[in-house]
């Protein structure tokens, strides 16, 4: 166990394996299989420690065949959440007590024990949210960073903050935790965002319910009794799985819960921020609410960029994860001068995606995470359709599962459906700009201000781009996805969120409030 600050070395991401030898297949494929032999498992309500099981079940399905159930989830009600809320209550006076040195300890303890059961997490993640290899392992590894991050931002916050001295006074600040709070992390990052959120509630001092998408809620399970076994005491961490419809409001509502971590829709987003405002009897305090609600992001290629970077760059942005991230590009804006050129080579990196079941790694798309995502999906292409030119894909890929042909529409009017609206899918459009002007304004056209990026060789339109492109974060000559913890604190504009920054110098402060203490002295 490390024991004091000193000892702990300089932060540092967790190395992704790219499973290129023998070995690392061989031990990925067995994980993928040890998962398969536990599938029907059932698993409980964590509240206070104990297991408890509700009156009706869900099934979490496995979106590459969904007639394979990775396990049945408890589907709580609103006295199950309320009693999640209320174990958390009494647990939050004894952990807030420990110290942030202890608490900083189980982060570590945390990311270590995740290290040891790697496969376990890569394989449950291909199985119940349908990503690559290469995908699950980002988000394993994403997670142990966020674990080791935060426990050394803790540190790095603990004790008193000096303040301006005055005359015959003794001053400093100190942090304190906000109390109880209410975690709802998405399935798209269902490892890494879930472990971020909680972990970044809990090492501050608070103690929460952590509520899962339906989605996702084995992995979350996995990974709450996990940190039980590093020695989380009971309360601190109270699963709460099922429709978010039944027990959301009840959760955002409740008196007693002071914030609300929130990742997923703009729409849902707004409602938990709109609940969260209206004060309930007995609520002594605003509650908080951090918000990330996704976005529209655009890659801009000016006439002067390498097509060729630019290209790889779209493509693995907008199809990585069937599109499934609220960073990936959904939006290709292109001077004209180029435009013809770079859908041309765009076309042809498309044809080279393998489409299929992700436990096969050699495919790169998997399938979307489950019916109604499809369907959404399928909506959107039929309007596009309508308002554009479909130049690729567009269809539906296997027999079985929720699978989407990478997808491509070219001359996409900037205010159409396709250009305004988020799909979360592997649908791309592909818009026309007079020149680097037009296509800035294009840029800044939506609602959202996520992620976005820029390719070009004029370090003149670079610095434009990071003036005027109104994103909370921005990749010039690379790719629009794939922020890494402690490089790229994450976090949106506009409708985009409360721009928290996620993985970054100020986002454990979302989770405490400060206290100034002044003493009379001489």
């Amino acid at each position: 166990m490390v024991t004091a600050l000193k000892m702990i070395s300089e932060f540092k991401n967790e190395p992704v394996r790219t499973f290129a030898s023998p070995e690392e297949k061989k031990r990925m494929s067995a994980a993928i299989d040890d998962e398969r032999a536990r599938f029907g498992t059932r698993y409980d309500l964590i509240i206070g420690g104990r297991r408890v099981k509700a009156a009706k079940e869900f099934a979490s399905r496995n979106p590459a065949k969904p007639s394979e159930t990775v396990g049945y989830a408890q589907s709580a009600t609103v006295e199950h959440a309320k009693d999640a809320v209320e174990s958390a209550r009494r647990a939050y006076a004894g952990w807030a007590s420990v110290g942030a040195q202890r608490r900083a300890d189980l982060l570590f303890e945390a990311a270590a024990a995740v290290r040891q059961r790697r496969f376990e997490f890569d394989a449950l993640l291909v199985l119940e949210v349908g990503k690559s290899w290469a995908e699950a392992e980002g988000d394993v590894a994403e997670g142990i960073d966020f674990l080791e991050y935060y426990g050394r931002e803790m540190l790095r916050y603990a004790g008193d903050h000096p303040v301006t001295p005055v005359a015959g006074e003794k001053g400093a600040m100190r942090y304190i935790p906000l109390g109880v709070g209410v975690v709802v992390p998405p399935w798209n990052f269902a490892f890494a965002i879930m472990v971020g959120m909680t972990s970044a509630a809990i090492v501050t001092g608070n103690t929460v319910v952590l509520k899962p998408s339906s989605d996702s809620p084995v992995v979350a399970e996995r990974f709450v009794v996990l940190l039980e076994q590093c020695g989380l005491p009971p309360g601190v961490v109270n699963l709460i799985t099922g429709p978010g419809a039944a027990i959301g409001d009840a959760l955002v509502k409740d008196p007693r819960v002071r914030f609300i971590s929130f990742t997923g829709s703009k729409d849902v987003g707004l409602r938990v921020n709109e609940l969260a405002a209206q004060p309930q009897p007995g609520q002594k305090w605003i509650k908080r609410v951090v918000a990330e609600m996704g976005g529209k992001d655009s890659i801009l290629i000016a006439a002067d960029a390498d097509l060729d970077a630019a290209v790889e760059g779209v493509a693995v942005s907008a199809y990585g994860y069937q599109g499934q991230k609220c960073s990936a590009c959904s939006r290709a804006i292109v001077e004209d001068a180029v435009y013809d050129s770079f859908v041309k080579k765009l076309v042809d990196r498309i044809g080279s995606i393998t489409v299929g079941d992700p436990s096969d790694p050699t495919n790169y798309m998997g399938p979307v995470v489950n019916e109604a995502s499809l369907r959404k999906i399928e909506g959107y292409i039929d309007a596009g359709k309508r308002e554009a030119v479909l130049t690729a894909g567009g269809g539906r890929a296997g027999a079985e599962g929720y699978y989407v042909q990478p997808t491509l529409f070219t001359d996409v009017p900037p205010d159409g459906k396709l250009a305004q609206e988020e799909i979360f899918g592997p649908v791309l459009a592909v818009i026309r700009a007079k020149d680097f002007d037009d296509a800035l304004a294009i840029a800044n056209n939506t609602e959202f201000g996520l992620t976005g990026s820029v390719y070009s060789k004029d370090p003149r339109k670079l610095e434009r781009a990071r003036d005027e492109f109104f994103v909370g974060n921005l990749y010039l000559n690379r790719k629009c996805t794939g922020a890494l913890v402690g490089a790229h604190p994450f976090g949106g504009f506009n409708m985009s969120g409360t721009d928290s920054k996620a993985g970054g110098p100020d986002y454990l402060l979302l989770f405490m409030q400060a206290k100034s203490v002044s003493e009379k002295v001489g």
